[in-house]
């Protein structure tokens, strides 16, 4: 008498069914075909092996699996799609483990990407990473790599003892000869497309801040999704010493994380936050002692680049669409203010008198 397998029509359509939904064939049972039968040891080192899977196969793969598993005769094909799946997964693997370095095409920059993280470091220790015009254009560049990207996180952090001392304030002096109103006018437009590009940004982008920060640098974190930092990190926007007006949105995320009055401290009083003043209000994430900063950060976002990709990216959009129309509108504005106080008398003399004293430093 027949058993296993040839004693199962109930399970012959249950694999059918199956593959019907995979798009497959059917599968015609033939009682007098001797069927290729694995042996037990095959069968036992299949179940083993399945279970050190670390990626879900997915529900229509689960119940392939189950039906194979209840047939003994049908052990071959268990085998087989247990072996396959191991195989897939180790290939995979074997992809996400290498790291892409893309630092080559970037002067101001290091661009790594690995195991689905893509870090923009700001790279000019020299100058406190202060953002150059060419660093500008290159992170708008990083920013468009890493949202098209095969990453699940973009992470922005700097070399050396700072995040970002902001502005270089040397933009000012490499007047060109079509003057400084025409200047202005690119420099209004250039950070109109460099705030834009933080606005757009679809996937978490974090902030890893290792060291002071200031200005833009400050201003623009309102549009991150996480900001973590230092406790030896500090956060100052000196705009009104520099004759100057908040940029980067801040003008409206700031008093909205942290209300009118503590804004105005900052934006327009040149208040410096330390990083545990800056968790306060709402500006930074969490703070981590400097010891252990970058073990503890790095523990974290290697765990979150392991959640779903797309649920992360659509997450965002319904968190952050509601206010994108808002907050290209504020950008407009703040860089059109921007660009009148830049060509004022009031501003020249500000920067001026911030050279001069660098000087007799």
């Amino acid at each position: 008498m027949a058993s296993g397998l040839f004693a199962s029509p109930g399970r012959w359509q249950l694999l059918n069914t199956l593959r019907l939904i995979r798009g497959l064939p059917t599968i015609n049972l033939h009682t007098t075909r001797v069927a290729m039968v694995a042996t037990e040891a095959e069968f036992d080192h299949a179940k083993d092996k399945l279970k050190t899977l670390k990626k879900d196969p997915g529900n229509e793969v689960k119940l392939q699996i189950y039906a194979l598993f209840k047939q003994e005769e049908a052990r071959q094909k268990y085998v087989d799609l247990i072996e396959s799946l191991v195989s897939a997964e180790v290939l995979t693997e074997s992809k996400t483990t290498v790291t892409e370095d893309l630092t080559a095409s970037f002067q101001t920059l290091k661009v790594t990407t690995e195991n689905n993280i893509t870090t923009i470091m700001l790279n000019r220790p020299t100058r406190k990473n202060a953002i150059s015009i060419t660093m500008y254009e290159e992170i708008m560049k990083a920013l468009k790599q890493a949202a098209n990207d095969d990453s699940t996180l973009t992470v922005m952090t700097g070399s050396g003892d700072y995040y970002c001392s902001g502005n270089d304030l040397s933009n000012f002096t490499n007047i060109r000869p079509e003057g400084m109103e025409q200047m202005s006018t690119d420099a209004a437009a250039l950070l109109k497309r460099y705030v834009s590009h933080y606005i757009d940004f679809p996937k978490p982008l974090i902030g890893v801040i290792n060291g002071p920060a200031v200005g833009v640098a400050v201003t623009i974190l309102g549009l991150f999704d996480i900001v973590y930092a230092t406790d030896e990190a500090t956060f100052h926007a000196p705009f009104s010493l520099l004759g100057q007006s908040p940029e980067g949105c801040s003008s409206y995320t700031f008093p909205k994380m942290m209300g009118t009055a503590k804004a105005n401290e900052i934006l327009l009083f040149n208040k410096k936050l330390t990083a545990t003043q800056a968790c306060e209000l709402g500006l930074v994430t969490e703070v981590f002692p400097d010891s252990t900063f970058q073990k503890e950060v790095w523990k974290r976002l290697h765990a979150y680049a392991k959640l779903p990709k797309n649920s992360l990216v659509f997450s965002k959009q319904l968190i952050r669409g509601v206010e994108k129309e808002t907050l290209h509108s504020i950008n407009a504005q703040e860089c059109e203010r921007l660009k009148e106080r830049w060509l004022s008398e009031e501003c020249m003399k500000a920067i001026m008198n911030f050279f001069e004293k660098k000087a007799n430093l």
